[in-house]
């Protein structure tokens, strides 16, 4: 950029920082919404569930099909398959 553009846009300056700053707290919220390390933790925790006697057989399929769903979206995401 030349020194005529900087004078230009500079009152732009602001929205170009708080556009800067959006996208970096969308790509942290991503970050952590792909995380499969949650759901693996999840799925670890719902089978010792099941183990103990706490949940039946219905329920920890159940769960479990909800939490392979979500891994499945997490990994087509990280492959860049779209939705």
């Amino acid at each position: 950029m030349g020194l005529f553009t900087q004078l230009v846009t500079l009152p732009l300056a602001p929205v170009r920082g708080v556009a800067w700053v959006m996208d970096r707290v969308l790509e942290a919220a991503e970050d952590e919404y792909y995380d499969p390390t949650p759901i693996r933790l999840q799925l670890a925790d719902l089978e010792s569930q099941l183990n103990a006697g706490e949940i039946d057989e219905e329920t920890f399929d159940r769960v479990e099909d909800q939490l392979l769903d979500r891994l499945d979206e997490i990994r087509a995401y990280q492959q860049g398959v779209p939705p």
